[in-house]
Protein backbone atom coordinates (compact mmCIF):
# COMPACT_ATOMS: atom_id res chain seq x y z
CA UNK A 1 0.00 0.00 0.00
CA UNK A 2 1.21 3.49 -0.82
CA UNK A 3 2.42 5.44 2.22
CA UNK A 4 0.51 8.55 1.12
CA UNK A 5 -2.73 6.58 0.99
CA UNK A 6 -1.93 5.02 4.36
CA UNK A 7 -1.34 8.44 5.90
CA UNK A 8 -4.63 9.81 4.56
CA UNK A 9 -6.55 6.72 5.70
CA UNK A 10 -5.05 7.07 9.16
CA UNK A 11 -5.96 10.74 9.35
CA UNK A 12 -9.54 10.02 8.30
CA UNK A 13 -9.90 7.15 10.79
CA UNK A 14 -8.51 9.24 13.64
CA UNK A 15 -10.72 12.18 12.61
CA UNK A 16 -13.81 9.95 12.74
CA UNK A 17 -12.77 8.52 16.11
CA UNK A 18 -12.81 11.85 17.95
CA UNK A 19 -16.55 12.66 17.55
CA UNK A 20 -17.39 9.00 18.11
CA UNK A 21 -15.55 9.15 21.43
CA UNK A 22 -17.42 12.26 22.56
CA UNK A 23 -20.74 10.82 21.40
CA UNK A 24 -20.16 7.64 23.39
CA UNK A 25 -19.14 9.68 26.41
CA UNK A 26 -22.22 11.92 26.17
CA UNK A 27 -24.59 8.92 25.90
CA UNK A 28 -22.76 7.06 28.70
CA UNK A 29 -21.78 4.16 26.47
CA UNK A 30 -18.52 2.32 26.25
CA UNK A 31 -16.28 4.01 23.66
CA UNK A 32 -14.97 0.75 22.20
CA UNK A 33 -15.50 1.65 18.55
CA UNK A 34 -14.08 5.14 19.06
CA UNK A 35 -10.99 3.69 20.72
CA UNK A 36 -10.61 1.20 17.86
CA UNK A 37 -10.83 4.01 15.29
CA UNK A 38 -8.26 6.09 17.15
CA UNK A 39 -5.86 3.16 17.54
CA UNK A 40 -6.20 2.08 13.90
CA UNK A 41 -5.80 5.66 12.70
CA UNK A 42 -2.75 6.20 14.87
CA UNK A 43 -1.25 2.93 13.69
CA UNK A 44 -1.77 3.83 10.04
CA UNK A 45 -0.22 7.25 10.58
CA UNK A 46 2.76 5.79 12.42
CA UNK A 47 3.30 3.11 9.78
CA UNK A 48 3.16 5.68 6.98
CA UNK A 49 5.61 8.01 8.70
CA UNK A 50 8.05 5.23 9.57
CA UNK A 51 8.03 3.53 6.16
CA UNK A 52 8.27 6.71 4.08
CA UNK A 53 12.00 7.25 3.42
CA UNK A 54 12.00 10.98 4.21
CA UNK A 55 9.09 10.97 6.62
CA UNK A 56 6.41 13.64 6.52
CA UNK A 57 6.41 17.18 7.80
CA UNK A 58 3.28 19.05 8.85
CA UNK A 59 3.66 21.32 5.82
CA UNK A 60 3.41 18.33 3.46
CA UNK A 61 0.23 16.83 4.92
CA UNK A 62 -2.30 19.02 3.01
CA UNK A 63 -0.47 18.37 -0.28
CA UNK A 64 -0.45 14.63 0.39
CA UNK A 65 -4.14 14.67 1.32
CA UNK A 66 -5.21 16.45 -1.86
CA UNK A 67 -2.86 14.41 -4.03
CA UNK A 68 -4.47 11.19 -2.79
CA UNK A 69 -7.93 12.71 -3.12
CA UNK A 70 -7.12 13.76 -6.68
CA UNK A 71 -6.07 10.21 -7.58
CA UNK A 72 -9.48 8.89 -6.63
CA UNK A 73 -11.52 11.65 -8.23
Amino acid sequence: MDTDLLLVAGLVLAWLGVPAFFSAYAHRRSPVMAAALLVLGGGCIAWAVLTNPGGYSLVEVPDVFFRVLGRFL
